[in-house]
């Protein structure tokens, strides 16, 4: 991702981015010292016989009276500050009801902790040297593909094409090989001498359309270029879309409120069994910093991506060559069509809407992406539009994703 700290970041430094009870001995000040004065009766004070001015009277009357409350009010009032200070194990506090299936507090941490525990050898330091300077990032050693293989994110690498991990804080580098790079899903994959790598377990990845929102999510990686670090939250919401390095559109992917920080891209995003849910890969940033937004590429498109990336291939994606606008109700508005690209050539102008491919109905611009990802290259798809009022039927042949955007 390009440098922009006033927008989403990859978290990656490249370029892209009641005091306690005391005995009241020790606290005689606290003990109701003062005696309790009764309280009279409300009569008339003996000597109100008339010979005295009855306003004087009634005047010493009420000012006895008075000061009599006052003393209680003291006694009263010194023997509830004692207790507020002190505490009292009698007083029943409120508490919040219980929520069904819900753990105890330390029964989360402890289950941090496990995760670190059995995830954390797996994770590496990943530097990359980029003309003079040195990007810093997160990767992991992942399961169903050949021994030696790390994920990272694209834009840690960039365009290198060899990169040095670190198996533990403070241990000698090795040497890696970039074996492939997928801009458009922030995804790269390092290879690494199996032997370098043998005792240590790959990390299984878990279905990420599963994953829902309030799920336990751990992130562990290397924030601020800061030995190995675990952080811990909930998935805060699932089906996000986030911009590529290469400025298309990275969908499906799972925010979390969990930590992260730059340093961190790369790193996995796990689930209470320590599978990986997805490769923290961008924050939602004001002034650079972590402010709680996290983003991580799901774990369904490593698994799409890796094992080709792993063997070297490149990854071909189908492209119409539009851009659209959702009609909350309506369908896909057409905000621009490339020239020379298949939705021009099908005949896609400026203002129509989309609102079928194939037979399948089109409520948003993420649905016509959806619809174009899941194809290939040279796929010839019907697009229904509504155009000045009537609906038309266009035919596009789908071509291969350009390295960026036009």
């Amino acid at each position: 991702m390009p440098d922009d700290p006033s927008s989403r970041r990859p978290p990656g430094n490249g370029r892209l981015w009641t005091e306690p009870r005391e005995a009241q001995e020790q606290q005689p000040w606290l003990k109701p010292r003062a005696p309790i004065v009764p309280v009279a009766p409300l009569r008339a004070p003996e000597g109100l016989d008339g010979g005295e001015d009855p306003r004087d009277a009634r005047r010493r009357f009420f000012r006895n009276a008075l000061l009599a409350a006052m003393a209680i009010f003291a006694i009263i009032g010194v023997g509830f500050l004692g207790e507020s200070l002190l505490g009292d194990d009698t007083i029943q506090q409120a508490t919040l009801p219980a929520v069904p299936g819900a753990a105890p507090a330390d029964q989360r941490s402890r289950t941090v902790r496990a995760i670190y525990a059995a995830a954390s050898r797996s994770v590496v330091s990943v530097r990359v040297d980029r003309g003079g300077s040195t990007a810093s990032g997160t990767g992991f050693l992942v399961a169903g593909a050949s021994s030696g293989t790390i994920v990272t994110n694209a834009h840690v690498v960039g365009d290198a094409k060899q990169a040095r991990i670190s198996l533990d804080d403070n241990t000698r580098p090795i040497e890696a090989t970039v074996s492939g790079s997928d801009p458009s899903s922030d995804l790269a994959v390092l290879k690494v001498d199996p032997s370098a790598v043998e005792g240590r377990p790959a990390l299984a990845l878990a279905e990420s359309d599963n994953v829902q929102v309030g799920d336990l999510a751990v992130a562990i990686g290397y924030p601020l270029t800061q030995p190995r670090s675990a952080s811990s939250g909930i998935v805060s919401g699932v089906g996000r879309s986030i911009p590529s390095p290469n400025n298309f559109s990275i969908d499906k992917v799972i925010q979390t409120d969990a930590a992260l920080n730059p340093g961190n891209s790369g790193g996995p995003l796990l689930d209470s069994a320590g599978r990986v849910i997805g490769v923290n890969s961008q924050i939602a940033t004001i002034g650079g910093g972590n402010n709680g937004i996290g983003f991580a590429v799901p774990s369904d498109t490593v698994r799409e991506v890796v094992p080709r990336l792993a063997q070297g291939a490149a990854i071909e994606r189908a492209y119409l060559g539009v851009t659209t606008k959702t009609l909350p109700g309506i369908g896909a508005l057409v905000g621009r069509v490339v020239s020379g690209d298949p939705a021009a050539a099908a005949g896609l102008q400026l203002g129509d809407v989309i609102t079928e491919i194939d037979g399948e109905p089109v409520t948003s611009s993420d649905d016509v992406a959806a619809n174009v990802k899941q194809r290939k290259p040279g796929d010839r798809v019907r697009i229904e539009v509504r155009r000045g009022g009537s609906s038309q039927t266009l035919t596009a042949t789908l071509g291969s994703q350009p390295a960026g955007t036009p």
